[in-house]
């Protein structure tokens, strides 16, 4: 994202007890994989920053401490920004901050809260919407599994929090586990190869409440899928509830085994839809709400006319508008609206597959390193990744039989067309492998 010119910034941050003031606070975050935060430790503040790693630094107090904050947020912000320390005579209850602009609109960060309560719904979501408060209601004596599917962005993590957040509050004694199947599937091949798995089965099925979000990426890996199988029977045979989320209904994750799809089926299944005109003014109407963000009706039809299958593109649209009128004064009107619409639009595109993407799924879905994949083991289930690899990469990316090779520890031409001819002939023969194939092509395209 790229702001119109800004020299400075300003950003007051009001201290308070320890005892009192919030432990987390986020204060800054322009760019997806950045965040910036604060956190209190002892007697003084801890700057967090977020993205692949995460480091953590003192704050020291006075001159100092601005001069951290300013030299954190150069990078993330692109401009330069004036630091106040204020501590009023009266400390307040709560830290406030003039701007807060989280860095994924679908996570749970900042004052917009995945609850029940900031849930706008409509002719869309309705249904999702109703099985999630029952389940919540009634855990695992409503529907379970309660299985939900919808393309992105379209609230499904939105429902599984607010689930997990209203059975942590009237159930305080619940053990609640919410993971994504990457996670889940990262976590067992770790557990496999340090030896650790029975303990690893045990963080799960001692859950009360099991969450998993984008189960589609459990497509085509066996270790994972039995694995989850086994977990999944022993929480419904003890009355516990699970709850799935996926892009895609159960009997479209192609090389999903059959006994996890019809357990995936046991239950309820409800989809979300991309919402309606109203429903997404709706949205845009909150958010700017929640911000404290003086939205004219014209503009927020105007963004819910242009932006219609995300609600994060919607809630992005407003945050932009937001950051505009925070840091620059610049009001938000119909030709600003275009510009923010404009720059979400380009933000949002598909993140163009990359060789390490597709690598990185192929090694989970066969159980190998990507260095292996890579490299020059001869083994069965190396080999097969190996020509599954070379076969999407041709596949997705169009790269020539030389860059492909060049990939793959210097193989030659001749080494990788005999691959490809050798994958063409197995998809004919192999149906578990064509769905497998299609269901990694997916997934790295999500």
């Amino acid at each position: 994202m790229k702001l119109a010119p800004v020299k400075q910034a300003q950003a007051k941050l009001f201290n308070a007890p320890a005892d009192k003031g919030l432990k987390s606070l986020t204060l800054a975050t322009f760019k997806k994989d950045r965040s910036l935060t604060l956190e209190r430790d002892g007697e003084g503040w801890l700057l967090v920053e977020d993205g692949f790693e995460k480091s953590r630094s003192p704050l020291p107090p006075g001159a100092a401490g601005k001069r951290m904050l300013k030299e954190a947020f150069k990078p993330v912000l692109g401009f330069d920004v004036d630091i106040t320390l204020v501590v009023p005579s009266t400390p307040p209850h709560e830290v406030v901050l003039a701007q807060q602009y989280e860095a994924n609109p679908a996570s749970p960060q900042g004052n917009y809260e995945f609850t029940f309560e900031n849930f706008i719904k409509g002719p869309s979501n309705q249904f999702a919407f109703a099985a999630a408060q029952a389940v919540a209601a009634n855990p695992s004596g409503a529907y379970n599994p309660l299985f939900i599917y919808g393309g992105s962005g379209l609230g499904k993590t939105h429902l599984l929090t607010a689930i997990q957040t209203e059975i942590k509050r009237t159930h305080p004694d619940f053990v609640i586990m919410y993971v994504t199947c990457e996670q889940f599937t990262n976590e067992l091949i770790a557990a496999i190869r340090a030896g650790s798995t029975e303990d690893f089965r045990m963080k799960y099925r001692v859950a009360d409440l099991l969450l998993v979000d984008d189960i589609q990426f459990i497509a085509g890996k066996e270790s994972t899928q039995e694995e989850f199988f086994h977990t999944f029977n022993s929480l419904h045979d003890a009355h516990k509830q699970i709850v799935i989320a996926s892009d895609r209904p159960a009997k479209e994750i192609k090389s999903l085994e059959e006994r996890l799809r019809t357990r995936f089926e046991w239950g309820l299944t409800a989809d979300v839809q991309p919402p309606d005109f109203e429903t997404r003014v709706a949205i845009v109407k909150r958010k700017a709400e929640l911000l404290h963000l003086d939205l004219p009706e014209d503009v927020a039809e105007f963004i819910a006319n242009h932006l219609k299958n995300n609600i994060r593109q919607l809630e992005g649209a407003v945050k932009k508008l937001n950051a505009y009128y925070m840091l620059e004064g610049i009001q938000p009107v119909i030709s600003v609206a275009q510009n923010a619409i404009k720059d979400i639009l380009n933000e949002t595109q598909p993140v163009p597959v990359t060789i390490e993407k597709i690598i990185g799924e192929v090694s989970r879905t066969f159980n190998v390193s990507p260095a292996d994949i890579r490299g020059t083991k001869r083994n069965a289930n190396v080999a097969s990744a190996r020509r599954v690899a070379i076969y999407i990469l041709r596949e997705v990316t169009g790269m020539s039989m030389e860059e492909i090779g060049r990939e793959f520890s210097g193989r030659d031409h001749s080494t990788i067309v005999y691959s490809l001819k050798t994958m063409e002939r197995d998809m004919k023969n192999d149906q578990h492998l064509r769905e497998t194939v299609s269901d990694i092509i997916k997934n790295v395209k999500a």
